[in-house]
């Protein structure tokens, strides 16, 4: 089973100005000339590591990783304004004029395989290939399920702290009752409600628990923008029509692409993963046995560096 590169560091790194008060925070990784891709990273308001750099080749690949708006390196920290899936997908036509390329794979997990739809059917011209990992389409259906009911009745005892912060009142419309908790005026409710927001998801998302990962989305700084931004995103469902990216799939017929999910993957059900393949089944579809939705369980990790050494050439 295939596991990540060795650690690497970056040959370039940088804020971008990209406007409306933003700075993007990008590096470069790998051999500079080599096949170039971009790497969209989960939330929003996830950020990107250091072990995202390893999902490729570093002789093969240039590979641009950067934090999308609020997130990470990106300034300022936590904001909602202008912050927008077309914000950001222009911010990534943005980053590819600074390389100076003109076609590069795109790679997206999550949130990631989202955006890398939404810019894919913008910008088909730009897009060599696709590797998308964690389907989630931002539907309202999908939303519901991982915060309203559904992986509640798998993980009653996690799903009881992440209500905590809500008055039994209000529990109706989690999305918007937290809504309220994480864009009102008292700092220390911000941070309360961030927390119980961002662990949820920390503590869900392996098929087996990973106490280090909890531990990062427990972090103050981290659980703000990623639950402030997660949020915002959800309440306005992307500023997407609802199944916008399944109904547009056509426009992908030719790109060569890989869908890869895992079976038990609670935070984003296999059913959206199935619902893309066959909407565009030319794309390779990987539903991993014995995984859930993060990117570094076996199974599914083994699978993303195939589909990155794959396309290398």
């Amino acid at each position: 089973m295939r596991s990540l590169y060795p650690p690497i560091e970056p040959f370039a790194s940088g804020h971008l100005d990209v406007g409306d008060g933003h700075r993007i925070f990008w590096e470069r990784c790998g051999t500079p000339g080599e096949k170039p891709a971009v790497f969209l990273h989960g939330g929003p308001g996830g950020g990107f590591s250091s072990d995202h750099r390893r999902l490729f080749d570093p002789a093969r690949y240039d590979l641009l990783l950067f934090d999308q708006r609020g997130c990470g390196q990106s300034t300022p920290h936590a904001s909602l304004d202008a912050n927008t899936t077309w914000h950001l997908v222009a911010d990534i036509e943005r980053l590819r004029a600074m390389m100076g390329v003109d076609q590069w794979l795109v790679f997206g997990g999550s949130w990631g395989s989202t955006l890398a739809l939404a810019y894919a059917q913008a910008h088909r011209a730009q897009v060599s290939e696709l590797v998308l990992r964690g389907i989630f389409m931002i539907r309202q259906s999908e939303i519901d399920w991982y915060y309203q009911e559904g992986a509640s009745r798998i993980y009653p005892d996690k799903w009881e702290r992440f209500v905590a912060p809500v008055p039994e009142t209000e529990r109706g419309d989690l999305v918007a009752a937290y809504r309220q908790l994480l864009t009102g005026d008292d700092p220390a409710a911000q941070i309360a409600a961030a927390r119980a927001w961002s662990v949820w998801e920390g503590e869900t998302v392996r098929l087996l628990p990973d106490p280090a990962l909890s531990a990062v989305h427990d972090a103050d700084d981290f659980a703000l923008a990623f639950a402030r931004i997660e949020n915002h995103y959800f309440t306005h469902r992307g500023w997407l029509d609802d199944g916008q990216l399944i109904a547009n799939a056509a426009i992908l017929a030719d790109i060569p692409g890989v869908i890869i999910h895992g079976r038990y993957d609670m935070a984003c059900p296999a059913e959206t993963a199935w619902a893309l393949h066959k909407a565009w089944p030319q794309a390779r579809f990987e539903l991993i046995e014995g995984a859930g939705h993060a990117y570094n369980e076996p199974g599914i990790l083994d699978a993303l560096i195939r589909a990155t050494d794959g396309f290398a050439g």
